[in-house]
């Protein structure tokens, strides 16, 4: 019975392990806008032999909440063998996403973000597995060499910028890109965080003092010598920096309701675009002085050509009381036409009078046949005169 208990056991580690990488591959969350930076904190004192570093790093709880910092502490390694991989950042299109950590037999890549300690952007120069003993270098690992022994000095070289940027990728993003070899170790099996690094991360989330929004950059906890240990004495704060992180006002861009709010300013264009519709409406004012600038020669004509249409009545004015005289001169000549026909001569000697207008109207008498026949009545008249003459004899 003890013999089946034996085989149980590791079988259902086993279980839980691939079940455990199962939901750690589907892990997936993208965030619109970037983590903070990297808070500055000391490496506490490595607790016992076989632990390795595991670096913080910001996760993210939910649009009300933000990101928060999982504090870097020393994990027991699941197996001998085994390094660590940090999770990180990096954009992926439409937003970032968070890539976690996982243990396996090479340190794979982390988005060249320099976490220190060992994790300058490529690989891990904390220490190194040896005979199946883990031995650790002094030039960037806290160690007691009073406890520890099995320890090494090497100066690390850093090739890399060395700066706080939490993410790869994106603006203001670290622009490494992974190596052949690197793509080569993601495709090898791996092994997810175990438990208590993901109880670690969980007790993290539930402060309200590790969310960035409290905090600003600065978290209280900033790293533990063991993982949930948030309370001892060994805890290490984040140095205050100077620059205060403010998260943004729009958390919920990661949802997709959130993806139609920038679309409400699309319609605040719009009224911008009414209002010069508006001025097309009402009008010609609004164009005349836009008219102006650009074509001064049309616009001045137009002013130039209503003077001269208004001229243009004032000759039909002058028309209409020539077209008077006309009138009036008509029943007068007349009269002195027919009355010298019948009357006594004391009354011819009005059409005497009447023949100084006879002048003006001279263009006209082509326009009046009857004056034709009206001087030859005239000339006899004048005929007549010597025989009234000779009547008196």
């Amino acid at each position: 019975m003890s013999i089946i208990r034996s085989i149980r056991s590791p079988f259902f580690a086993l279980v839980l392990l691939a079940i455990s990488a199962a939901a750690y591959a589907q892990l997936g969350l993208s965030v619109s806008f970037a983590p903070p930076e990297l808070p500055v904190y000391a490496q506490p004192v490595l607790p016992g032999d076989g632990y390795i570093w595991t670096p913080g790093y910001w996760a993210y709880a939910s649009d009300d909440d933000g990101y928060y910092w999982v504090p870097g502490t020393w994990v027991m390694a699941p197996q001998p063998g085994l390094l660590w991989t940090p999770a990180y950042w990096g954009w992926g299109g439409n937003g970032f996403v968070f890539y976690n950590g996982y243990w396996g037999q090479q340190v794979g890549f982390y988005g060249g973000v320099s976490y220190g300690y060992g994790y300058n952007g490529d690989g891990y120069q904390g220490g190194r597995w040896q005979n199946g003993q883990f031995y650790y270098n002094r030039s960037v690992s806290n160690v007691n060499v009073t406890n520890i022994h099995n320890v090494y000095n090497t100066t690390v070289i850093n090739d890399t910028t060395i700066n706080r940027v939490s993410y790869n990728g994106g603006s203001g993003g670290i622009t490494a890109r992974p190596t052949s070899q690197q793509e080569t170790f993601a495709h090898e099996q791996h092994i997810p965080p175990v438990a208590a690094q993901t109880q670690h991360e969980q007790a993290a989330r539930a402060n309200p003092q590790q969310r960035a929004s409290v905090n600003h950059g600065t978290p209280a906890v900033a790293a533990t010598p063991k993982p949930g240990a948030f309370s001892d004495s060994a805890v290490v704060h984040a140095k205050p920096t100077g620059t205060p992180y403010n998260p943004p006002v729009n958390r919920a861009a990661v949802q997709p309701p959130a993806n139609a709010r920038p679309s409400q300013p699309e319609p605040k264009p719009a009224p911008n675009r009414a209002p010069t519709a508006q001025p097309e409406g009402q009008p010609e004012p609004n164009r005349a002085p836009a008219a102006r600038p650009s074509q001064p020669e049309p616009n001045k004509p137009e002013p130039n050509r209503a003077p001269t249409a208004k001229p243009e009545p004032k000759p039909e004015t002058n028309r209409a009381p020539a077209a008077q005289p006309n009138n009036r001169p008509e029943p007068n000549r007349n009269e002195p036409t027919e009355r010298p026909m019948t009357p006594p001569p004391s009354e011819r000697s009005q059409p005497e009078r009447a023949a100084p207008p006879e002048p003006r109207p001279a263009a006209q008498q082509p326009q009046h046949p009857q004056y034709a026949p009206n001087k030859p009545e005239e000339k006899k008249s004048e005929e007549e005169k010597p025989k009234q003459n000779e009547k008196p004899q």
